[in-house]
């Protein structure tokens, strides 16, 4: 096989077989990478232009009921240093940052039972009262369709719910008492809600297989979701994984790359995962075609404290800092900031 002429065709139609798609994956370095990335990001820039938006991330809990198996805050570490933010806590977040230019707010936290339909609903609305022009993303786990209509009839925009994985047995393997097919049942229901919806996976999962990730690009292709969150994985040294080597830069570009090409219009975040694995990482991926960026938000007295995995950048700094720090990184890249509400281009 030839990788350009594979590419190409992939840039041209948005479709790709299985086995070419394991080919680029296992074969790809060099000057053909480069090339894949060049295509990746002109994709981007028919739909996009050289914009990316920047969300501002609110991790709000890091209580969670679930029990993950490469989870820092999964509910059997009993080291993690649990914290949660009062309402007003999360509206003072907002403040800053749509005092900063935000124009979407990502709440983000553990599937934690304290925070109720009722005071989601309650932060929802709260949010949308104040700043009637912002988006609202959630990212709080599996729950039940009627709990994300609630949230929806409260004024909630979009919402991300990586499916890690679409391998049924990979799944099983890290995700305990949980199944792939209630995730795929979730965001069945987000989508026919109405959300803006994300999805995503982890690349380097400990026994994932080259056709594992090629099963993520077609499940995707499949979904059609507005967003999609690709990292790799990072071990922590609290949890099953915590032995294992992580995921690579390199691989997890090459799976930006594919997901750009394969669905060309994607919201596509460029990762604190990569930035945590490499200086440049978040740069190199908004060269692979990502074009969305999210500074924290959150309090920085409890950062540290959501520590999904080990050595996270930017826990210290103001979120004034992190703002003008990722746009000087933004620009650096040839790209601009636009702190729009940034939706998919189908929802304009």
């Amino acid at each position: 096989m030839n990788i350009k002429k594979i590419i190409d065709s992939l840039y041209e139609t948005n479709q790709s077989s299985k086995e070419e798609l394991a080919y680029i994956i296992n074969n790809i370095s060099g000057e053909d990478f480069q090339y894949l990335q060049e295509r990746a990001y002109e994709t981007k820039e028919k739909h996009y232009s050289n914009t990316v938006f920047m969300r501002g991330l609110i991790e709000f809990t890091n209580y969670c009921k679930r029990d993950c198996s490469y989870c820092g805050i999964r509910r059997s570490n009993k080291d993690a240093d649990r914290y949660r933010l009062s309402v007003d806590q999360i509206l003072e977040c907002c403040k800053t940052g749509y005092e900063l230019g935000f124009s979407t707010f990502v709440l983000q936290g553990g599937e934690d039972p304290y925070f109720t339909d009722e005071i989601i609903c309650e932060i929802i609305s709260k949010i949308k009262e104040l700043y009637p022009d912002c988006a609202v993303t959630l990212s709080i786990g599996e729950k039940s369709k009627e709990s994300y209509q609630k949230y929806y009839d409260a004024g909630a925009d979009r919402f991300l719910l990586r499916h890690e994985t679409a391998n049924h047995d990979l799944y099983d393997s890290i995700h305990p008492e949980m199944t792939l097919n209630s995730r795929i049942e979730c965001l069945n229901s987000l989508k026919d809600i109405g959300y803006q919806v994300g999805a995503g996976f982890m690349v380097g999962i400990p026994g994932q297989t080259t056709e594992n990730l090629v099963e993520d690009l077609l499940f995707l292709k499949d979904l059609e979701p507005h967003m999609i969150g690709i990292g790799p994985f990072i071990p922590h040294k609290k949890t099953p994984l915590g032995k294992y080597e992580g995921g690579t830069v390199e691989k997890t570009l090459i799976m930006l790359c594919l997901t750009r090409l394969l669905l060309p219009k994607v919201l596509l975040p460029s990762t604190t995962a990569l930035g945590t694995l490499d200086s440049l990482g978040r740069e190199k991926a908004l060269k692979s075609g990502a074009n969305v960026v999210m500074p924290n938000l959150s309090p920085t007295d409890q950062r540290e404290k959501y520590e999904l995995y080990e050595n996270k950048i930017c826990t210290g700094d103001e979120a004034a800092h992190c703002r003008v720090c990722i746009e000087a990184r933004i620009n650096s890249t040839g790209n601009v900031v636009d702190m729009s509400r940034g939706d998919h281009v189908d929802y304009l």
